[in-house]
């Protein structure tokens, strides 16, 4: 899909989540969503779910999420009925910790890992349903890389990548899940990142 992203962005500019949902809705034929169900993801999964309930949203369990990001996540895939897509790491986190372990940022395993929980399992899921559009919550002011990208972006191997809440702040999403009743949940753990200002690798 060929698109001017400098013009799409500005055309989308002052619209609404809702309004850029349903543009990029219309422009696609394979569209996913993305989830780790970290801190707001219930926004942007209620969001697009509200233009077009049967998308398919992909899930990366790491396998290393907290005890309530798991029970929030199941809140969410029966409050919002989601057509989930799970997608784990090849080798369980027993097996890992015993060969590999949760290897600290600095310690050059950590590419590996990186690589074991995260990045694999998200390649399969990309290959396997080939999406045009892919649907994420990135914000601007979470990493240096996120302020770059806009509302609309094209990941390396051609995908649009929208992000319809891309300008907004903690309390207009506040606002948003009060005004919808949604819960939240920040008890929330990457072991790739183990930073919160890091990028996932997954956006670059």
């Amino acid at each position: 899909m060929n698109l001017n992203l400098e013009a799409v962005n500005k055309e989308l500019q002052d619209k609404s989540p809702a309004e850029i949902i349903a543009w990029a809705i219309s422009l696609s034929e394979n569209p996913v969503i993305t989830t780790n169900f970290r801190p707001y993801e219930v926004a942007i999964l209620n969001a697009v779910t509200e233009v077009k309930k049967d998308i398919k949203v992909i899930w990366c369990d790491t396998g290393y999420n907290t005890v309530q990001t798991y029970k929030h996540a199941e809140e969410i895939i029966q409050k919002l009925n989601l057509n989930i897509h799970l997608y784990v790491p090849k080798q369980t986190v027993s097996h890992r910790n015993v060969v590999l372990g949760v290897p600290s940022i600095e310690d050059p395993k950590h590419a590996i890992f990186t690589e074991q929980v995260k990045l694999e399992p998200f390649s399969r899921a990309m290959a396997e349903h080939q999406p045009d559009v892919w649907f994420t919550n990135l914000r601007k002011g979470q990493t240096a890389f996120r302020n770059s990208i806009n509302i609309v972006s094209q990941s390396k191997d051609g995908v649009i990548k929208v992000s319809p809440f891309y300008n907004w702040s903690d309390t207009q999403l506040d606002a948003y899940l009060a005004e919808k009743e949604l819960p939240n949940e920040f008890t929330y753990f990457d072991p790739t990142k183990v930073e919160s200002n890091r990028e996932c690798g997954l956006h670059s």
